[in-house]
């Protein structure tokens, strides 16, 4: 090398400069969101009395349409979804293990621990006393014991071969505020946080708190507007966000997340704020007919989660509610989530879609430009 001609030397150092400038003209690569397909997926359940016959119906009826994928909540059960999986892979879907995550009704481990659920601002436990409905039970996001239970569900669901990732669901509080479709419902007005929707006022919760700002929640006049008070708590939230990324990036499998509309309105609903998340897709639940909305809400609630992520490599899937879907509008509704930005839609759930929804999913998905499935 050191015998190179000087005009050799000069051609390779012009060559260099060339490929130089020719790549740092190029647009940066987002490496992540740019391999990233349209994908199309549907929620669904599936326990020990699910048949091998029926599971077959829906991943065969799915793959006809044209799904990637589907997220399927087997209640934790690991075993069951290491015996189904292999079955979805065979139709070409991608499986995420679906669980229950900080809302945990009926864990046999959590009932023997009275003090890890959440505490109300007027004192009651969701152990014994459940907001809005019985399946209510909602762990605190502070105690260690109860996270890391929480954690060892993500673990074994992780350790399940060829899963594409562990979806949490209900990782957030008892919600503050319901979607107002729902308030006729349970009867109840909600203009301002009410006590008894007013989540986690525990002891471990306030002393964490005032470790760090000096004074108790529970000693101010109103709580609810004290912006650290609130902050505290989705940090507790994305605290356990982050863990559950770190166990599912240690098993290569990555972590995903069913999450409120977008990240404000989920921050006042829930206490959940998923743009700053350690996550690598989620799928916020448009369910428009809950909060009154039109059909072209989906569109403007994708948009905004969309915007919100621009700075993470987190990806976005809109998860959109059946039964307030008619088959007609599926054309619509697939271009418009897509114009917004989505890289996805989800549809709630497999067993709500019908035969005519899934022929004109088909259709739509058909016309898009080709991609790799």
């Amino acid at each position: 090398m050191e015998n190179y001609s000087f005009a050799t030397k000069k051609y390779a150092l012009l060559l260099i400069s060339f490929l130089t400038a020719f790549v740092s003209c190029q647009k940066p690569i987002d490496s992540k969101k740019s391999e990233e397909t349209f994908r199309v997926g549907a929620w669904m359940g599936a326990n020990s009395k699910t048949s091998t016959a029926e599971l077959e119906n829906t991943f065969s009826k799915l793959e006809q349409a044209g799904f990637h994928e589907v997220l399927i909540n087997t209640g934790g059960n690991s075993e069951l979804l290491k015996k189904i999986t292999p079955l979805a892979k065979s139709y070409d879907l991608d499986v995420h293990a679906w669980m229950f995550t900080m809302n945990r009704p009926g864990d046999t481990l959590s009932l023997k621990h009275p003090d890890w659920y959440t505490v109300s601002r007027d004192g009651k436990s969701c152990y014994d006393t459940r907001p809005y409905v019985n399946y209510y039970q909602w762990l605190c996001p502070s105690r260690e014991d109860a996270v890391n239970h929480v954690l060892s569900l993500v673990r074994q669901l992780a350790e399940v071969p060829e899963i594409k990732s562990v979806h949490l669901d209900y990782i957030r509080f008892v919600d503050v505020f319901l979607p107002i479709g729902l308030l006729p419902k349970y009867d109840l007005i909600q203009n301002t946080e009410l006590p008894e929707y007013d989540f986690c006022y525990c002891e471990v919760c306030r002393a964490k708190f005032k470790a760090q700002h000096h004074r108790d929640p529970l000693d101010l006049e109103h709580p609810e507007l004290d912006v650290e008070w609130r902050q505290f708590r989705l940090n507790a939230i994305r605290n356990v966000v982050n863990q559950a990324y770190e166990i599912a990036h240690q098993n290569k499998k990555e972590l995903t997340s069913a999450v409120f509309p977008y990240p404000t309105m989920a921050a006042n609903m829930v206490r959940q704020r998923w743009d700053k998340w350690n996550v690598d897709r989620v799928y916020p639940m448009l369910y428009h007919n809950f909060y009154k909305e039109p059909l072209e809400w989906i569109g403007f609630a994708t948009q905004q989660g969309v915007n919100d992520l621009k700075a993470k490599q987190t990806v976005l899937s809109s998860g959109v509610y059946v039964p307030a879907i008619e088959p007609s509008e599926i054309p619509k509704l697939i271009h418009m989530v897509k114009s917004s930005g989505a890289n996805g839609i989800t549809f709630f759930d497999a067993k709500a879609l019908s035969d005519a929804h899934l022929e004109i999913i088909k259709e739509v998905l058909f016309s898009l430009p080709k991609e790799k499935k």
